[in-house]
């Protein structure tokens, strides 16, 4: 790998904007905002802010607010979005990433309301149409969830 491929980001160099142009996703569906790391090909870790304002909290669970698990998992594909956008130069190009399936979900700690939830995400294997990917969703350094998930890159639906 040359030092172009391997490009790691700064952690001003990805935010909010930067993840904003490169998913397709909007409000209340946005689940990354920021990317901390990226190393082109390879892995990338971004974060999550989890506030308590979020809309999910009102109804799982009143007294005991936990960000659901089917969402931990959409986060981590969020970010598996832009590590497939960025290292397979799809910005631009109109393509979506869409998910295949689901593999191996284990939730190992409640994700509760005003933490940071670090995303790891790496690809496992990486094709032009279809990318299999890892990802490991933590609070600080405990684990709160780890999945195996596929995708697909297709045209946008007319």
């Amino acid at each position: 790998m040359s030092e172009e491929q391997a490009v790691v980001a700064a952690p001003l160099d990805y935010d909010i904007r930067k993840v904003l142009a490169a998913l397709p996703h909007r409000y209340p569906m946005l689940l990354v905002d920021r990317v901390v790391g990226l190393t082109i090909g390879e892995t990338i870790h971004a974060v999550k802010a989890v506030s308590f304002n979020e809309g999910f909290f009102q109804g799982h669970f009143p007294g005991r607010p936990i960000m659901p698990g089917v969402l931990i998992v959409e986060a981590l594909a969020q970010t598996a979005g832009i590590l497939a956008i960025e290292s397979l130069e799809l910005a631009g190009t109109g393509k979506l990433v869409y998910f295949m399936s689901i593999e191996e979900a284990k939730f190992r700690a409640p994700v509760e309301p005003g933490v940071l939830l670090d995303l790891h995400v790496g690809f496992v294997q990486k094709r032009a149409r279809v990318c299999k990917f890892w990802g490991k969703a933590m609070l600080g350094d405990k684990l709160a969830c780890e999945v195996s998930f596929t995708a697909m890159i297709a045209d946008q639906p007319a």
